[in-house]
């Protein structure tokens, strides 16, 4: 950015409420609630297509994302669409079960590291699915589960695997940011809302 251009403006975020899964799911009890998980990595890309960064520590800020991230930034690919995408989860256990081909949706199994499925942060013993419109805490930060993620075509032309149909219904958990922070690898995750 030269010394005359004019800053962008941040992306248009949904509340995680008030996007249609998160606000049906708010109002309805259920799913898993007796669960412990541990945030395992932090991930961000500056802009869209860009190799995601590892870091050891992210600051959070309620309303807009990750400081530094592509979608904080609105430099996504999916920025000019209003979403809730301030933070992205994906768990951990995804990555085993498609290096041990479960299910035996390809050839093979498909070994990714934490940065390749393109979300903010990887946990263990996390039941995304189950935290749609849920509050819970990552370390000293409190998220709220808008809508569960979806595997793209786009994803599988920079991976260049066949991850679309391995990844459906478990392609991560988009979020909004209710109280943001700092986060670190080994901070604690649990559920505030049952």
């Amino acid at each position: 950015m030269n010394f005359y251009s004019t800053p962008k403006m941040p992306p248009t975020m949904t509340e995680a409420f008030e996007h249609p899964a998160g606000s049906v799911a708010a109002k309805s009890a259920g799913g898993a609630t007796h669960w412990l998980g541990k945030l395992l990595h932090i991930h961000i890309a500056p802009s869209a297509s860009y190799e995601m960064e590892e870091l050891q520590e992210a600051q959070c800020i309620a309303g807009r994302g990750i400081m530094g991230d592509r979608y904080y930034n609105g430099t996504g690919t999916y920025s000019p669409k209003p979403d809730v995408r301030e933070v992205t989860l994906f768990e951990q256990e995804v990555l085993d079960a498609l290096s041990r081909n479960d299910p035996p949706m390809q050839n093979g199994s498909i070994v990714l590291e934490p940065k390749d499925h393109r979300r903010n942060l990887t946990v263990v013993g996390v039941p995304l699915n189950h935290l749609v419109g849920r509050r819970f805490r990552v370390g000293e930060v409190v998220l709220r589960g808008g809508r569960l993620n979806f595997p793209c075509k786009y994803l599988e032309e920079l991976l260049g695997a066949p991850v679309f149909l391995p990844l459906y219904n478990r392609s991560g958990l988009n979020c909004s940011i209710e109280i943001g922070g700092i986060l670190r690898p080994g901070d604690q995750i649990e559920l505030l809302d049952s």
